[in-house]
């Protein structure tokens, strides 16, 4: 309860005070109510509009791309076929690597000179161009988190009873048919548990930016959270970051809403 409060209601609470002042991170003058001047800004930035768009962009890709990959991979490896643990464990080594060695890492081979364009035979500067930038960053995060998901939906998988196979294949089901009726409706639980925290995760993209683009070039990859963070902590423009972190927790909420409805249960 203690810590619930120290690091859950408190920051919620400061967050909507702070939302309607002129605070400062570091200022001699206390923080004055200003009532919706920040809301006023926000919505008037070019630099919000931005974020949120990108935001919602590597959402909307990462999302089902993620989830289809992580789904296909624990397919392959819940085969009962000798190295499969070999595999498992190599799909899922790049989540326990520290999200900053990983971008520093994808930050080197998306180089000019990098790996990336010595293998495919390409010219390109994939970080400091506007139309590469976001979608370079998409792979590359694609690729550290989907092991972890394999692991949930292998999980889900596992849980499904066996019988239903062998049921369905005296009907004469073949293995797609098994897969639509039997599988996809096993793993409903679980589809719907990786659908939420693949999205949290995708809303709340930030080390990788900081990292590899620092929003840049001209703003392509700047996200809400980097955003928040950057005016918060930078520039020490608290009042105004606490505005952008209520919109930003509105338009979360929201999304789980929609999501919960539409996946909900009759």
């Amino acid at each position: 309860a203690i810590l619930m409060l120290v690091f859950l209601i408190v920051p919620i609470v400061l967050t909507l005070s702070l939302a309607f002042t002129d605070a400062r991170l570091i200022s001699p003058t206390p923080a004055k109510f200003t009532g919706l001047a920040n809301f006023t800004r926000l919505f008037g930035s070019n630099t919000f509009w931005h974020s949120l768009l990108n935001t919602v962009i590597f959402a909307v890709v990462i999302v089902p791309v993620q989830s289809g990959c992580a789904l296909g991979l624990a397919l392959l490896v819940n085969a009962k076929v000798r190295g499969t643990n070999f595999f498992r464990t190599v799909y899922f080594l790049p989540v326990v690597t520290s999200m900053v060695v990983v971008s520093m890492l994808w930050k080197f081979m998306y180089q000019k000179d990098g790996l990336i364009n010595a293998l495919f035979g390409f010219n390109v500067d994939w970080l400091n161009e506007p139309a590469t930038a976001l979608p370079a960053v998409v792979v590359m995060s694609i690729w550290q988190g989907v092991g972890f998901h394999m692991i949930i939906w292998l999980s889900g998988l596992q849980t499904i009873n066996h019988d239903l196979y062998e049921a369905s294949s005296l009907d004469g089901a073949n293995k797609w048919e098994q897969f639509k009726n039997v599988t996809l409706p096993g793993l409903k639980p679980t589809f719907v548990f990786v659908l939420i925290t693949i999205t949290i995760a995708a809303f709340s993209l930030f080390v990788q930016i900081d990292v590899m683009t620092q929003g840049g070039p001209s703003n392509a990859t700047t996200t809400l959270v980097y955003h928040i963070i950057q005016m918060g902590s930078a520039r020490g423009d608290v009042g105004y970051a606490s505005a952008l972190s209520l919109i930003f927790f509105i338009i979360v909420l929201a999304f789980a809403l929609i999501q919960r409805a539409l996946t909900k249960e009759d």
